[in-house]
């Protein structure tokens, strides 16, 4: 059984920092492009950012880059998003998603097979 749990979520500050983790089991992330989703209230679910650690590619939105971070320790089977300078747009339910490598590296929402029930941010200003 594939199981992904995210943590980390919490309530913070507008410029504030958050260290969101998503553990994986029952895959290997390293055969996986793991993928940050967010959803805040009324709108639609978002691809935040992706990794792939076999091939080293990370994309990120716009919206994020140079505040948001992804890593991955294949070790812990644990993908990171470090998240710096928040802002009260960044306030959403966070989920991680994982799909085969074989499939490529997107940030739709439909091409994700495995999902973790979401941690929440809420930042405030």
């Amino acid at each position: 059984e594939v199981q992904l749990v995210e943590s980390g979520g919490g309530l913070v500050q507008a410029g504030g920092s958050l260290r969101l983790s998503c553990v994986a089991s029952g895959i290997n992330i390293e055969d996986h492009v793991i993928g940050w989703f967010r959803q805040a209230p009324g709108k639609k679910r978002e691809g935040v950012s992706c990794i792939s650690s076999r091939y080293d590619k990370m994309y990120y939105i716009d919206s994020v880059k140079g505040r948001f971070t992804i890593d991955s320790d294949d070790a812990n089977n644990t993908v990171h998003l470090q998240m710096n300078s928040l802002t009260p747009e960044d306030t959403a339910i966070y989920y991680c998603a994982a799909v085969s490598i074989e499939y490529g590296m997107g940030l739709q929402d439909y091409e994700y097979d495995y999902w973790g029930q979401g941690t929440q941010v809420t930042v405030s200003s």
